[in-house]
């Protein structure tokens, strides 16, 4: 059955003027052989911050530990080819780095932090990260072109103002207002049809647009299509994600993609806290949400002056690894895996021997 508003045509948007260039730009002049490595320092000034506060959910612990984590992220993400928004990638990298370490004696011996149960160890435990209930959003993410993926990471998960994701896109805030509202419906089609090529059997793909359509018109759904998901965990679980399109789509991109801490990721961001704040009553006493802000900004430069210190470390030897392919290489595709703390190759002993300061100082 056809939809009765199919998804409109993606068009890219028109390049603006934004100083820095835009992330895919940035990644591209760091991946090039003879180009500017000096491309990590924007790159850190807008993601670090973000990367390390989910490396230290991931570690319940802050400093040291988590900047290396953070770290190692940023040098998987920036020396592999990828497409897609580069904010998610690097903090599913993060994720999986503390993943993989503890799951490593040495590691564990060296960052006690991963052997915590909410934790390394916790996160080791788990088979699938992405809970069932997400499968169909993650699939429709995944498929999203990498600008639809960075409006919707910035303006729903991040709650940043239309300049933020613009600026990372280098086009302009009334063309990502645009862009916008198309990544949001082509995110829900995507969801639609996930359900359809995922559908266990051929009565789930006869309730499909039943479970959309009626919800999308403001209407509740028909007897006979909330009697189904009650036996039926994939039209359930469908009908429950697709609700969170009129409310919740934070949420359900954060659940989606991230999985592990969603819910402390997004209380953790600053623009989502300010938003908090600007809605209490006028009343109240409370500290200067915007000077708050600006000190968090402070620290998270000299994280990332730390981190900068790392990564370009690292990235001197990006040339070599392209030169000189080790053993298995396959001509251009490069390890997925992470250095790891305490084996030879890992991350710069600069980053160990200096803790972070507290972002929440």
């Amino acid at each position: 059955m056809q939809s009765p508003h199919p998804p409109h045509p993606f068009h890219p948007p028109h390049p603006g003027t934004t100083p820095g260039g835009s992330d895919h730009g940035l990644v591209a002049r760091l991946r090039d052989p003879d180009g500017d490595h000096h491309a990590v320092a924007p790159l850190l000034a807008r993601h670090w911050r973000a990367t390390y506060d989910y490396a230290a959910i991931c570690l319940t612990g802050r400093g040291s530990s988590a900047a290396m984590v953070a770290t190692a992220a940023f040098r998987q993400v920036l020396r592999r080819p990828t497409g897609g928004a580069l904010r998610p990638q690097l903090l599913v990298a993060a994720r999986e780095v503390v993943r993989e370490w503890a799951g490593d004696e040495t590691a564990c011996a060296v960052l006690p932090e991963l052997g915590r149960p909410a934790g390394g160890r916790g996160l080791r435990a788990v088979t699938s990260v992405t809970p069932p209930r997400r499968h169909i959003a993650e699939r429709a993410f995944q498929e999203l072109p990498g600008t639809f993926q960075c409006l919707l990471w910035h303006a729903e998960v991040e709650a940043e103002p239309m300049t933020v994701p613009a600026g990372l896109l280098a086009i302009d805030a009334d063309t990502a207002t645009g862009a916008l509202r198309q990544a949001r419906e082509q995110f829900r089609a995507g969801c639609v049809r996930a359900h359809r090529e995922l559908a266990p059997t051929g009565e789930c793909r006869f309730y499909n647009r039943l479970l959309d359509t009626p919800v999308r018109r403001g209407g509740a759904l028909l007897s006979d299509v909330r009697l189904h998901p009650r036996g039926c965990s994939h039209c359930r679980y469908a009908a429950e994600q697709l609700g969170h399109f009129d409310g919740g789509l934070e949420v359900l991109l954060a659940e989606t993609v991230l999985g592990w801490g969603a819910r402390r990721y997004l209380d953790s961001r600053p623009a989502r806290a300010l938003r908090r704040a600007s809605c209490r009553a006028p009343y109240e006493t409370r500290p200067d949400p915007l000077r708050r802000y600006r000190t968090a900004l402070a620290v998270g430069a000299g994280l990332t002056a730390l981190a900068l210190l790392a990564t370009v470390l690292a990235a001197k030897g990006w040339a070599d690894d392209r030169a000189v392919p080790g053993p298995g290489a396959d001509g251009g595709t490069h390890s997925t895996g992470s250095a790891r703390p305490g084996v030879t190759g890992g991350p710069p002993p600069a980053v160990s021997a200096a803790p972070a300061p507290d972002p929440r100082t």
